[in-house]
């Protein structure tokens, strides 16, 4: 998630991508998303288990801050909002 092309970034882990892009979208709960306005969904991925999906949360977590903008322009360089392709 992302405030802007290039701003501030929110990285996390779901089960349930739509409905928690929707928690942030909507400021839902409380926290760093809210207090920094990260609405834009820019960046995803899929996985076939939690363990995965975490143990490559903590790897992009650890990474620079220019490998995570380098890997979402890769997959969007718009920065453009996913979630409508993640609703449809």
């Amino acid at each position: 998630m992302a405030n802007q092309p290039r701003g501030t970034l929110y990285t996390g882990v779901t089960s349930h991508l739509v409905a928690r892009v929707y928690q942030h979208k909507e400021e839902v709960v409380p926290g760093f998303t809210q207090r920094y306005g990260r609405k834009i969904l820019v960046y995803y991925a899929w996985f076939e288990g939690m363990e995965a999906a975490i143990v490559y949360e903590k790897k992009l977590k650890a990474g620079s801050r220019a490998k995570k903008i380098a890997l979402i322009e890769q997959m969007n360089p718009t920065w453009c909002d996913l979630y409508p392709h993640i609703t449809a």
